[in-house]
């Protein structure tokens, strides 16, 4: 069995995305102890989070960003990011079902990813895992 079908359907990441990512993340360093390392956006940093102040970058287990550039659409809120073999064909099946798209699909580094919102109203991201170049 392949990786991509051992984690198809597991949670892999999680994210908030804010307006205010740097005060949000002063926010949880003061009232859970998470570390963080900055993570350059170009014109701004976003910021990777790890369990403690102590932590190696490699301990990273969720992103707060900003909510601009191509996270601007996306609401305030921690999302989680699940694994899909195909991204394209389960935003058809979301649709069909009655969700809807509120961002993407685009690519996250070498992976496809979009959020969608389910009849209920929940969001989350879906994302395909990262393909090698060949």
């Amino acid at each position: 069995m392949s990786t991509e079908q051992k984690n198809k359907g597991k949670i892999v990441w999680q994210d908030l995305t804010v307006p205010n990512a740097e005060e949000v993340k002063d926010f949880y360093e003061a009232v859970v102890g998470w570390g963080s390392t900055a993570q350059s956006m170009g014109d701004y940093d976003d910021y990777n989070i790890q369990p403690n102040p102590q932590a190696a970058y490699e301990q990273t287990f969720a992103g707060i960003c900003h909510a601009r550039g191509s996270n601007a659409k996306i609401p305030a809120q921690w999302m989680i990011y699940i694994q899909v073999e195909d991204v394209h064909a389960s935003i058809e099946a979301c649709l069909n079902r009655g969700g809807a798209v509120l961002d993407g699909p685009r690519k996250m580094g070498k992976s496809d990813f979009c959020v969608i919102k389910d009849p209920a109203g929940a969001v989350c991201a879906l994302i395909t895992e990262a393909k090698e170049e060949a």
